[in-house]
Protein backbone atom coordinates (compact mmCIF):
# COMPACT_ATOMS: atom_id res chain seq x y z
CA UNK A 1 0.00 0.00 0.00
CA UNK A 2 1.52 3.48 -0.89
CA UNK A 3 1.67 6.18 1.54
CA UNK A 4 -1.51 7.83 -0.38
CA UNK A 5 -3.50 4.67 -0.34
CA UNK A 6 -3.30 4.11 3.43
CA UNK A 7 -4.22 8.12 3.60
CA UNK A 8 -6.94 7.51 1.63
CA UNK A 9 -7.97 4.42 3.72
CA UNK A 10 -7.44 6.34 7.15
CA UNK A 11 -9.86 9.20 5.75
CA UNK A 12 -12.27 6.73 4.83
CA UNK A 13 -12.34 5.16 7.96
CA UNK A 14 -12.13 8.36 9.56
CA UNK A 15 -15.12 9.98 8.11
CA UNK A 16 -18.28 8.12 9.82
CA UNK A 17 -16.55 9.17 13.01
CA UNK A 18 -16.27 12.39 12.22
CA UNK A 19 -19.59 12.92 11.62
CA UNK A 20 -20.50 11.46 14.83
CA UNK A 21 -17.55 13.08 17.40
CA UNK A 22 -17.01 16.21 15.24
CA UNK A 23 -13.18 17.51 16.68
CA UNK A 24 -13.65 15.08 19.57
CA UNK A 25 -12.90 12.28 17.57
CA UNK A 26 -9.62 10.66 18.60
CA UNK A 27 -7.13 9.28 16.80
CA UNK A 28 -7.12 5.67 18.72
CA UNK A 29 -10.77 5.48 17.40
CA UNK A 30 -9.76 6.36 14.14
CA UNK A 31 -6.74 3.96 14.33
CA UNK A 32 -9.33 0.96 15.50
CA UNK A 33 -11.44 1.90 12.56
CA UNK A 34 -9.09 1.27 10.04
CA UNK A 35 -7.79 -1.58 11.67
CA UNK A 36 -4.09 -0.20 11.94
CA UNK A 37 -2.01 1.21 14.94
CA UNK A 38 -2.26 4.78 16.11
CA UNK A 39 1.22 5.35 15.08
CA UNK A 40 0.53 4.74 11.40
CA UNK A 41 -2.69 7.59 12.37
CA UNK A 42 0.46 10.10 13.30
CA UNK A 43 2.88 8.87 10.65
CA UNK A 44 0.32 9.92 7.60
CA UNK A 45 -0.68 12.90 8.90
CA UNK A 46 1.55 14.15 11.98
CA UNK A 47 -0.96 15.61 13.82
CA UNK A 48 -5.05 15.17 14.50
CA UNK A 49 -5.85 18.19 12.79
CA UNK A 50 -4.02 17.83 9.57
CA UNK A 51 -6.63 14.32 9.79
CA UNK A 52 -9.53 16.50 10.50
CA UNK A 53 -7.93 18.25 7.30
CA UNK A 54 -8.22 15.95 5.18
CA UNK A 55 -11.44 14.76 6.33
CA UNK A 56 -13.00 17.95 5.24
CA UNK A 57 -11.51 18.14 1.84
CA UNK A 58 -12.20 14.20 1.11
CA UNK A 59 -16.42 15.40 1.77
CA UNK A 60 -15.82 18.76 -0.70
CA UNK A 61 -14.64 16.48 -3.32
CA UNK A 62 -16.53 16.06 -6.08
CA UNK A 63 -14.77 13.80 -8.26
CA UNK A 64 -17.06 10.57 -7.40
CA UNK A 65 -20.36 12.41 -8.03
CA UNK A 66 -19.24 14.59 -11.08
CA UNK A 67 -18.19 10.77 -12.33
CA UNK A 68 -21.91 9.56 -11.48
CA UNK A 69 -23.61 12.15 -13.46
CA UNK A 70 -21.15 11.43 -16.17
CA UNK A 71 -22.59 7.52 -16.10
CA UNK A 72 -26.18 8.81 -16.38
CA UNK A 73 -27.18 6.86 -20.04
CA UNK A 74 -28.50 9.03 -22.18
CA UNK A 75 -30.46 6.11 -23.60
CA UNK A 76 -33.09 7.12 -19.87
CA UNK A 77 -35.28 10.14 -20.43
CA UNK A 78 -34.68 13.62 -19.92
CA UNK A 79 -36.40 13.70 -16.60
CA UNK A 80 -34.93 10.44 -15.42
CA UNK A 81 -31.62 11.48 -16.24
CA UNK A 82 -32.05 14.83 -14.31
CA UNK A 83 -33.13 12.92 -11.19
CA UNK A 84 -30.19 10.54 -11.27
CA UNK A 85 -28.08 13.61 -11.12
CA UNK A 86 -29.90 15.87 -8.64
CA UNK A 87 -29.90 12.64 -6.30
CA UNK A 88 -26.19 12.20 -6.57
CA UNK A 89 -26.01 16.02 -6.15
CA UNK A 90 -27.88 16.17 -2.98
CA UNK A 91 -25.63 12.77 -1.95
CA UNK A 92 -23.12 14.69 -1.90
CA UNK A 93 -24.38 18.24 -0.36
CA UNK A 94 -25.38 15.93 2.20
CA UNK A 95 -22.10 14.56 3.22
CA UNK A 96 -20.04 17.64 2.97
CA UNK A 97 -22.90 19.30 5.30
CA UNK A 98 -22.50 16.48 7.67
CA UNK A 99 -18.62 16.42 7.73
CA UNK A 100 -18.52 20.36 7.92
CA UNK A 101 -21.68 20.36 10.44
CA UNK A 102 -19.77 17.96 13.42
CA UNK A 103 -16.70 20.03 12.60
CA UNK A 104 -18.17 23.81 13.20
CA UNK A 105 -20.01 22.78 16.06
CA UNK A 106 -17.38 20.98 17.58
CA UNK A 107 -15.14 23.91 17.06
CA UNK A 108 -12.98 22.57 13.97
CA UNK A 109 -13.20 24.48 10.44
CA UNK A 110 -10.75 27.03 11.80
CA UNK A 111 -7.14 26.20 10.22
CA UNK A 112 -8.12 27.04 6.08
CA UNK A 113 -10.08 26.60 3.60
CA UNK A 114 -10.09 22.91 2.96
CA UNK A 115 -10.95 22.97 -0.66
CA UNK A 116 -8.05 24.40 -1.79
CA UNK A 117 -5.13 22.66 -2.67
CA UNK A 118 -2.15 22.80 -0.74
CA UNK A 119 0.14 25.62 -0.96
CA UNK A 120 3.17 27.19 0.46
CA UNK A 121 3.98 27.12 3.92
CA UNK A 122 4.52 31.06 3.77
CA UNK A 123 1.39 32.49 2.12
CA UNK A 124 -0.62 34.81 3.70
CA UNK A 125 -4.41 34.00 4.71
CA UNK A 126 -5.59 36.03 1.53
CA UNK A 127 -3.74 33.85 -0.99
CA UNK A 128 -5.46 30.94 0.81
CA UNK A 129 -8.74 32.33 0.68
CA UNK A 130 -8.20 33.24 -3.15
CA UNK A 131 -6.82 29.76 -3.46
CA UNK A 132 -9.88 28.65 -1.92
CA UNK A 133 -12.32 30.48 -3.76
CA UNK A 134 -10.55 29.11 -7.22
CA UNK A 135 -11.71 25.51 -6.10
CA UNK A 136 -14.91 26.02 -5.37
CA UNK A 137 -15.41 27.93 -8.66
CA UNK A 138 -13.84 25.44 -10.39
CA UNK A 139 -15.93 22.40 -8.69
CA UNK A 140 -19.07 24.37 -9.74
CA UNK A 141 -18.33 24.78 -13.36
CA UNK A 142 -17.56 21.22 -13.22
CA UNK A 143 -20.44 20.31 -12.31
CA UNK A 144 -21.77 22.56 -14.99
CA UNK A 145 -19.93 20.87 -17.89
CA UNK A 146 -21.27 17.75 -16.85
CA UNK A 147 -24.84 18.59 -16.26
CA UNK A 148 -25.08 20.06 -19.83
CA UNK A 149 -24.28 17.35 -21.18
CA UNK A 150 -27.65 15.58 -19.84
CA UNK A 151 -29.41 17.89 -21.92
CA UNK A 152 -27.30 17.81 -25.02
CA UNK A 153 -29.67 14.70 -27.00
CA UNK A 154 -32.72 17.63 -26.57
CA UNK A 155 -30.59 20.47 -27.91
CA UNK A 156 -33.07 21.21 -30.50
CA UNK A 157 -36.53 21.24 -28.13
CA UNK A 158 -34.66 23.34 -25.36
CA UNK A 159 -35.94 27.20 -24.46
CA UNK A 160 -32.44 27.90 -23.76
CA UNK A 161 -28.94 26.20 -24.31
CA UNK A 162 -27.85 23.51 -22.24
CA UNK A 163 -24.89 25.26 -20.11
CA UNK A 164 -27.36 28.21 -18.80
CA UNK A 165 -29.69 25.26 -18.36
CA UNK A 166 -27.29 23.46 -16.37
CA UNK A 167 -26.60 26.15 -14.26
CA UNK A 168 -30.19 27.07 -13.43
CA UNK A 169 -30.88 23.25 -12.57
CA UNK A 170 -27.60 22.90 -10.53
CA UNK A 171 -28.62 26.43 -8.09
CA UNK A 172 -32.10 24.28 -7.92
CA UNK A 173 -30.27 21.23 -6.79
CA UNK A 174 -28.01 23.42 -4.57
CA UNK A 175 -30.85 25.15 -2.87
CA UNK A 176 -32.66 22.00 -2.49
CA UNK A 177 -30.11 20.05 -0.74
CA UNK A 178 -30.15 22.52 2.14
CA UNK A 179 -33.64 21.53 2.72
CA UNK A 180 -33.91 18.29 2.92
CA UNK A 181 -37.69 16.66 3.13
CA UNK A 182 -38.96 19.82 1.20
CA UNK A 183 -39.29 18.26 -2.48
CA UNK A 184 -37.81 14.84 -3.37
CA UNK A 185 -35.73 14.95 -6.60
CA UNK A 186 -38.84 13.92 -8.71
CA UNK A 187 -40.39 16.59 -7.98
CA UNK A 188 -37.77 19.11 -8.31
CA UNK A 189 -37.23 18.06 -11.36
CA UNK A 190 -41.01 18.38 -12.59
CA UNK A 191 -40.87 21.74 -11.22
CA UNK A 192 -37.70 22.34 -13.54
CA UNK A 193 -38.95 20.61 -16.39
CA UNK A 194 -42.76 22.06 -16.28
CA UNK A 195 -43.29 24.71 -14.01
CA UNK A 196 -45.76 24.94 -11.41
CA UNK A 197 -49.01 24.93 -12.79
CA UNK A 198 -50.68 21.59 -13.88
CA UNK A 199 -52.01 23.07 -17.04
CA UNK A 200 -52.80 25.91 -18.88
CA UNK A 201 -50.40 29.48 -19.17
CA UNK A 202 -50.60 32.21 -15.80
CA UNK A 203 -53.67 34.29 -16.35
Amino acid sequence: MTPEQRREMIVRAALPLVVEYGTSVTTAQVARAAGIGEGTVFRAFGDKDALLDACMAEALRPDDTLAHIASVSMELPLAERLIEAAEAMRGYLSRMGAVAGALAASGGLRRRDPSAPEGREDESPEERLRRGGDARRASMAAHQEVLAGLFEPERDALKLPPDRLAQAFQMLVMSAGRHPGTLTSAELVDLFLHGALTTGEPG
